[in-house]
């Protein structure tokens, strides 16, 4: 058999992601003996417009919450919007028995506020620009 010929790419089209996907997803499932995970995703809609204004999304799986993606703009940062939206995220968490929750962010994001919402810093990794780092954060749900 001949052996596979290695590719790197910017760019995955969506039949290679599934691909990889769909075999992760298969593997595990055949070893924890069920498939529970689903995307999940908090949002902040403009009640005029209906136009999303930010939010939050990730996973859950395995009984773990991953929160993969969080922003608002500016002008709705600091009023109490983005605790409610990881607040919300956190009990959907929790209603799909997940046991605990992961994120990251970067120095310069958001560490702070995470950690004003109970979430614990277990991980740190150098970064770029110069200065900053990787925050890897969980919570117990």
């Amino acid at each position: 058999m001949r052996q596979p010929e290695i590719i790197i790419q910017n760019h995955l089209n969506p039949n290679e992601a599934a691909v990889i996907e769909n075999g992760l997803n298969r593997y595990n499932d055949d070893i924890a003996g069920y498939a529970d995970r689903q995307p999940l995703a908090v949002l902040a809609r403009d009640p005029s417009s209906g136009e999303v204004l930010g939010g939050a999304y990730g996973r859950s799986s395995l009984g773990l919450l991953f929160l993969d993606l969080f922003h608002l703009p500016e002008a709705w940062r600091g009023q109490g919007l983005g605790g409610r939206i990881l607040s919300a995220f956190e009990e959907e968490g929790r209603r799909r028995s997940c046991r605990h929750a992961v994120l990251y962010t970067i120095r310069f994001q958001a560490p702070g506020f995470y950690q004003k919402h109970g979430w614990l810093v277990f991980g740190e990794i150098p970064c770029d620009p110069p200065g900053n780092s990787r925050i890897f954060l969980r919570k117990a749900l």
